[in-house]
Parts: C-alpha cells; sequence; structure tokens
C-alpha cells in the first residue's frame, strides 16, 4: 500500500528580534560616535601611489598651505603638557580650563599672543576661513620651532618615546614655504619625517 505524504507548510520566521538588535545596534553607534572635525586649514594634497598609513599616536602634523602653517599633535594630555610648556617660554599661564580646550583641539595655526582668544572660541568659530594668520616660522619670530620642541619634550615625557612628524602641504604651495618648515625640522635633528599625500591609481 502506498505511503501517504503528508503536506509540507511553509515555514514562517519572526524577525521581530532581529530588527530589534538591529535598531539597538544602529542607535548605539550613532550615540557613541565621534563626528569629525573639519580641518582649520584644508589642504588638497598631492597624489602618490604609497599606500603606507601614517601612526595613530605619537605624531605632530605640519599643515601647509596658502603660506601658512597649522601645528597639531595626537594625544590630550601630550597637548596639555605641550601647551604648559610653551607657557613657560612664553611668560604665560593657562587656566584648567584652557588646558582641557586646548587639548580638544586637532590643530591650530595663530601666534602665542591670539593663543587664548582662539581657545575661548566654540569649534565652529575656530574653523572660521581667514580666522587663523598661521604659526610664526621667520627667524625672528620662530614659534614653529618651539611648539616641535616642546611637543618632542612632551611626548618624551609621558609615552617614553620619539615625537613622530608629518608635513601635510598643499598641492598648489610652492616649495620654497615647504622648504622653510623642512628646514626647522632638520635644525632639530629630525631628518626623517612623512609627507601626507593623496590616494590616485597606477593609470593616473
Amino acid at each position: 500500500m502506498a505511503k501517504a505524504k503528508s503536506q509540507k507548510k511553509a515555514a514562517a520566521i519572526d524577525m521581530t528580534a532581529m530588527c530589534d538588535v538591529a535598531f539597538l545596534l544602529l542607535t548605539f553607534f550613532i550615540l557613541t560616535a565621534t563626528a569629525k572635525q573639519p580641518e582649520p586649514l584644508p589642504v588638497d594634497t598631492p597624489s602618490s601611489t604609497v599606500q603606507t598609513k601614517l601612526p595613530e599616536k605619537d605624531l605632530a602634523m605640519l599643515t601647509v598651505g596658502n603660506g601658512k602653517v597649522f601645528f597639531g599633535v595626537t594625544g590630550k594630555d601630550v597637548r596639555k603638557r605641550t601647551l604648559e610648556l610653551m607657557g613657560t617660554k612664553y611668560g604665560m599661564t593657562f587656566t584648567p580650563e584652557e588646558m582641557k580646550k586646548f587639548s580638544q583641539m586637532d590643530g591650530f595655526g595663530v601666534p602665542m599672543t591670539q593663543l587664548k582668544s582662539l581657545i575661548a572660541k566654540s569649534s565652529a568659530e575656530r574653523n572660521q576661513k581667514n580666522l587663523q594668520p598661521g604659526i610664526p616660522k621667520d627667524s625672528l619670530d620662530n614659534q614653529l620651532k618651539d611648539w616641535i620642541f616642546n611637543a618632542r619634550t612632551a611626548t618624551l615625557e609621558i609615552a617614553g618615546t620619539q615625537l613622530k612628524v608629518a608635513i601635510k602641504g598643499d598641492a598648489k604651495q610652492e616649495y620654497p614655504q615647504i622648504k622653510k618648515v623642512m628646514d626647522i625640522l632638520q635644525d632639530q635633528k629630525i631628518n626623517s619625517f612623512n609627507l601626507v599625500t593623496g590616494l590616485r591609481g597606477d593609470d593616473f
């Protein structure tokens, strides 16, 4: 006698739990994500096929464009200590609140005389076009040299390692401006540094 076949019913999958998990994860990432801050001096870097990544810590970034130089260093503690050393050098004192705000700044480009007023501004106000004139780097007033030196000292004190340096120059920036920054580095025996470029294809 033939065996009767049972009818197969389509299986139903309850997706309610999956949707709940997906929305929980989405909410978590939105609440914990940090918005990328606009660069104080946007530059169009030259193209290159090199894909070497910059270090994520113990790094000083010198941004060069429009004849200006901006300075930034990674690590909040290093930034605070660097500012403290610069204050000692130039006879300036900074409040704990000013130190905290400065530690949250990725980069800046003003002389020491304008630094307090820059720190007092909001992030959006700091990034207004042409607000920051750049860090002085002339032979008579070479504050950039002092920032680099004190950042190296702070990194050695806090992290116990040498500060690495990267130059991020605009592709249209004239070479003498970049050369001036390189000379400042070489005066401090910094002969190895990174040049930041944009990635392009091999057949560019």
